[in-house]
């Protein structure tokens, strides 16, 4: 989503590129072109002035290192200013309460539905017990979607389609969790304008009559400066205790994850970034800040990657690995697996300096589809016995997957040269020898 903003900065910083030191003049121009890139991303013009004003003092109180290049000291004055102005640290949902009731509110279209159905599964991912309530009274499509969702999740909603009263709804909805011992109750709500006084008037006696220990205000991250400005009229009224941040994956330019903290004063605890339910992740400044200067986020790729983990399964693949077993239905299982930590682009784009290289590159949210059709078009004899898997047998794989005969042997070639590295690697004594046989870094003075 920063793509853009995180190109002009680079232009920016290339301005003290070859300076052996920091100056009132060049650190003036870096910040003229910063501001200029934070205004073009959709930030609100004040909170980009005071930003910049914020690194350029910062910057200037600052010596230069002979081993840091003045570049590299603003980069890191950036990073800690932009954490900043997101928010500094992590902010966790309220669930100290029990039951603990979490009221949804937003615009049409952000995207609440979609975000109630994700909290229940991530919540419920973290062991606990939560119900859905459907809420939205005016959009008729509203309370199949949230049924839908539940069922997929296997979460619990509380709906009552004879009902026209939210108010009423609501209190219902916190009835029947408390009944069904849910320990989180999820309440979403019809989508409002902030103008529309009656539905604004209707969503406070909501707030009013439920007393909600978190009032999450959902917000389209596209909609850029007009986010901020709906999320200050949201809070006049509401006060909500949170902001969750939709369609971060979309062509958005990123002006309102920059602006709204300094805006309302409230955090931003969770983004969407696909539509998948699993595609929900805690906002975190510091990782969301070094994303945006080009500096990666292997933590939440580390984080995401151990969300698929499961350790039996992961010892009983080691066994297999070691006994040469590896075969095509484990490599189809371990597709699955990364498929489910969101698009490929994303988590590319997680690893330092690779989402600068992949910037002008497309890949297909359904990357694998190729090699899942091949792996698909194998018998079970054949995905347990790659060995088996002989010309007469490729040319019917290609056909049944709709590629070409070359497209399969390059696969079973590649499936052959990586379980060969895995089996290496599974046995400490042959990879240090490997290791060993590596060339060695040329030394040199640094």
């Amino acid at each position: 989503m920063f793509e853009n903003l995180q190109d002009k900065l680079d232009r920016a910083f290339k301005v003290l590129k070859g300076q052996g030191s920091i100056s009132e003049i060049n650190v003036a121009e870096t910040m003229k072109e910063i501001r200029k890139a934070l205004l073009d991303a959709d930030v609100n013009y004040k909170t980009a002035k005071s930003f910049t004003d914020d690194v350029k003092e910062k910057a200037l109180g600052l010596n230069v290192l002979t081993a840091v290049s003045p570049g590299q000291l603003l980069t890191k004055v950036m990073n800690d200013e932009l954490t900043a102005l997101m928010g500094g640290e992590v902010t966790d949902l309220d669930l100290k309460n029990n039951p603990t009731i979490i009221l949804i509110a937003g615009l049409n279209g952000a995207g609440k539905t979609t975000f109630s159905g994700k909290l229940a599964n991530f919540l419920k991912s973290k062991g606990k017990k939560p119900l859905l309530v459907a809420g939205d009274v005016y959009r008729p499509a509203a309370v199949d979607q949230l049924q839908i969702l539940g069922g997929q999740i296997g979460v619990p909603v509380y709906a009552n389609i004879e009902s026209k009263d939210p108010v009423a709804i609501a209190l219902e909805g916190i009835a029947e969790g408390k009944k069904q011992n849910a320990n989180v109750i999820i309440i979403d709500t019809a989508g409002r304008l902030a103008i529309d006084e009656q539905m604004m008037d209707e969503i406070a006696a909501v707030k009013q009559s439920t007393k909600p220990h978190e009032i999450l205000f959902v917000v389209d991250a596209m909609t850029g400066q007009d986010a901020v400005n709906t999320a200050k009229a949201f809070n006049d009224r509401l006060d909500f205790t949170g902001v969750v941040l939709t369609k971060l994956d979309g062509d958005t330019r990123g002006g309102a994850a920059l602006s709204i903290k300094s805006v309302v004063n409230k955090p931003i605890k969770f983004i969407g970034t696909g539509e998948k339910m699993e595609a929900l992740d805690v906002f975190y400044p510091d990782r969301m800040a070094s994303r945006i200067l080009g500096m990666g986020d292997v933590v939440s790729l580390v984080e995401r990657a151990q969300q698929q983990f499961d350790e039996k399964e992961a010892a009983e693949l080691q066994k297999k690995i070691r006994k040469n077993k590896f075969d095509f239905n484990d490599f189809y299982n371990q597709i699955q697996q990364i498929k489910k930590m969101g698009n490929m682009k994303d988590l590319m784009g997680m690893i330092p300096g690779v989402s600068k290289m992949m910037k002008n590159v497309e890949i297909e949210d359904d990357a694998f589809k190729n090699i899942e059709a091949i792996i698909q078009s194998m018998t079970k004899y054949e995905r347990e016995n790659p060995d088996s898997i002989q010309q007469s047998r490729r040319l019917r794989i290609a056909k049944g997957s709709g590629n070409k005969i070359e497209e399969v042997t390059k696969l079973i070639k590649q499936f052959e040269d990586m379980r060969k590295v895995m089996k290496q690697f599974s046995n400490p004594a042959a990879a240090a020898k490997m290791m060993r046989g590596m060339p060695k870094m040329p030394q040199g003075k640094m």
